[in-house]
């Protein structure tokens, strides 16, 4: 690993921002000062007017591997997360094989030990059948456990409230549930049958997956986890009536925290009706005032980390109708250049950005030595230009296996110019620097 200096940055880290030189030396940050007299750095990185950020730790990510290598694999998708300040993430375990076994787990580090260029983790999978091996799992071998607490696919569906009641019992580290209610999505799809036959379009996906079948779900896994004392972790918060669910505050000290993603941010119901069936996802991107009430949620903290749910399919199938077309798109690649226009537009300030990005994600997986700009820690690092003139997407290469996005037409005012993955040039001025390997994220539980 070479030694790297970065010159006159503006470091953004625990709420504030100070220029300074960032000496890397051995995959670490070596010195942080005003000015370093260092002679001998492989690499000097002049800064100047450029943020600095600790590389964003997306908590919840499916590379396809192993399974489905026509939508992504852990090579591809790792390599577009770089170019968008991604410098670790956590897969999640519906792949296929799913992650269900200590075999398939460890398949999963040997694939990733070869081919990430970011640092990497994996959550482990729940089923109705393999809740003897979730409970003696070593929580320093998984980021998390996930369970789907609503519709999925395959045998991970978790809905029977006997099991459900021993899962929280049981588990021994953070319990990560995607949380909607499946018969009231079942019966709300009937409905909208009934009254439109098979014409339904990618605009009723939030009538069909609504706010009330979110709330039925998560509330019942807040309920379960305040009775069993369980860390619980909700994913992919969308809707305002399920933030009364969440404490405002601090990180420290809670029990039952909330996650929520990029494209719930980003976009609304209305952006349905040029985007289709490439923003379909579960669960659903709903109403703008919804999309208002997660953006202020995370100004309170009630709200705790941003992840993307990053999910490739092809664009064939993106194209099959609405109800044959599967949910989930491709984020990785812009994720800070797009969550850095809701700081240009004054509705997020960059440190509470860098807090819900890197910092929380840190504290709340218990991650060792990651996710902060600090004198000891691994470099994983994020150089940020502000750009004279916006810079359409398109103008892009795709990353993603996929070669989608569903940012096609946007402009965004920030590119990503440089990211540091454990101290190894990952991305630098518009191109992927060959070489770069991630390495396992450590945890402390």
């Amino acid at each position: 690993m070479s030694r790297i200096l970065i010159r006159n940055a503006n470091v953004v880290n625990e709420g504030s921002t100070f220029c300074a030189d960032i000496l890397v030396a051995h995959g670490r940050i070596e010195r942080i000062a005003g000015i370093i007299d260092q002679q001998c750095a492989a690499v000097e990185i002049d800064a100047r007017g450029q943020w600095l950020l600790p590389g964003m730790i997306d908590d919840q990510v499916h590379f396809r591997e192993p399974g489905a290598p026509h939508k992504g694999s852990i090579h591809s998708e790792s390599r577009a997360a770089v170019a968008g300040g991604i410098t670790s993430f956590m897969d999640m375990p519906n792949t296929h094989p799913a992650t269900l076994s200590l075999d398939a787990l460890a398949d999963k580090k040997r694939r990733a030990a070869r081919s990430s260029v970011a640092n990497f983790a994996f959550h482990f999978g729940v089923s109705k059948d393999n809740l003897d091996v979730v409970a003696a799992l070593d929580p320093r071998e998984v980021a998390g456990v996930k369970v789907f607490m609503g519709a999925s696919t395959g045998d991970m569906l978790v809905d029977d409230p006997n099991v459900l009641e021993r899962l929280f019992g049981c588990v021994p580290t953070i319990l990560l549930a995607h949380c909607e209610h499946t018969p009231s999505i079942l019966a709300n799809e009937a409905r909208l049958r009934e009254l439109h036959g098979e014409a339904i379009g990618p605009q009723f996906h939030p009538v069909i997956r609504d706010a009330e079948a979110c709330y039925r779900s998560s509330s019942l896994a807040v309920e379960l986890a305040r009775r069993f004392d369980t860390r619980l972790h909700v994913l992919h918060l969308t809707s305002a009536r399920e933030l009364a669910l969440f404490e405002p505050g601090p990180l420290a000290g809670k029990r039952i925290t909330a996650e929520v993603c990029a494209h719930h941010l980003l976009f609304d119901e209305r952006d349905y009706a040029s985007l289709g069936n490439l923003i379909k996802c579960n669960p659903a991107i709903k109403a703008r005032t919804d999309r208002d009430a997660l953006r202020q949620a995370l100004l309170c903290d009630r709200l705790d980390v941003i992840g993307t749910d990053h999910a490739p399919h092809t664009l064939e199938e993106k194209s099959r109708p609405y109800a044959q077309a599967p949910s989930g798109l491709p984020l990785v690649q812009h994720a800070l250049p797009a969550l850095l226009e809701l700081v240009a537009d004054g509705i997020l300030p960059l440190t509470r950005l860098v807090q819900k990005t890197s910092h929380a994600v840190a504290g709340l997986f218990g991650i060792q030595d990651r996710g902060y700009v600090r004198e000891g820690y691994w470099a994983d690092l994020v150089l940020v230009e502000a750009l004279a003139h916006a810079r359409p997407v398109l103008l892009d290469p795709l990353l993603s296996h996929c070669q989608w996005t569903p940012f096609q037409n946007h402009v965004f005012r920030h590119r990503i110019s440089t990211t540091l993955v454990s101290g190894q040039l990952a991305w630098h001025q518009g191109r992927l620097v060959e070489g770069c390997q991630g390495l396992p994220l450590s945890f402390r539980k």
